[in-house]
This record gives structure tokens, sequence and C-alpha cells, in this order.
């Protein structure tokens, strides 16, 4: 995932009220890291390939994982929140519910007012 795009999804995500964080898994390649509960992690979308998906970790142990979901390569950064919105990680391979749970209170932004500095001025907001 590009780097401004995994930016602007975790933003949303957080304006939901999920906890979620940029991932960097390698040179010029990002991901989504959203905290579950019972101290599991999914991590989204840092292989590189087209397609959504995610693995589901519990202390680096891999637990499960979300399938790449049909049709995720041409989504739109609307519909990235909406399917890990509407993911069930209940099971170890996980399924989309029809409807994502009502919102919860929003998260701070991650990084305040200090985010682009930390993000070394790589972009405008």
């Amino acid at each position: 995932m590009e780097e401004n795009r995994a930016r602007r999804v975790v933003d949303a995500l957080r304006e939901r009220g999920i906890d979620a964080r940029m991932e960097k898994a390698g040179v010029y390649q990002f991901g989504l890291w959203v905290k579950l509960p019972g101290g599991r992690e999914a991590i989204w979308d840092t292989d590189g390939s087209a397609g959504l998906e995610a693995q589901v970790m519990a202390n680096g142990v891999l637990v499960g994982f979300v399938p790449s979901i049909p049709g995720s390569d041409d989504f739109t950064e609307v519909e990235v929140v909406d399917a890990i919105a509407r993911t069930d990680y209940d099971k170890p391979i996980a399924t989309q519910r029809r409807t994502a749970p009502a919102p919860a209170a929003p998260l701070p932004v991650q990084g305040g007012a200090f985010r682009r500095f930390l993000d070394g001025f790589r972009y405008r907001d």
C-alpha cells in the first residue's frame, strides 16, 4: 500500500474508534496494524500484493488470517475502511459481516501535533 493512502486509511479507522496505525514492513512498503480484543492484532496488506488481506497475530504467533477479499485490488479508501471495519476476526479464517458495527468514540490522530515532524515532512495535510 502506498504510504499516503495507508496514512489516510489509518486516520479514517481511528475516526471510527478502531485502534489502527501504519505498519512499515520494508522500504516503501506500508500496511495497517489494527489492535484486536484478547491481545491479538491484525496486520493488513504489508506484502505488496494488489488484494486486501491480513494476518492475525497473538504474541508474535500466527493465529488466523483474512483471505484476500475479492475485488479489493480496486477498492477506494472508503471501501478499504469499510472492509476492515466489517471483518469478523473471531474464527481462524476471518469473514466479512454484512454490515459494520456501530462506530465507537473517535481516537486521536496518531502522532498528534508532532505528526509531520515524526513522518519527516514527506507530505502535506
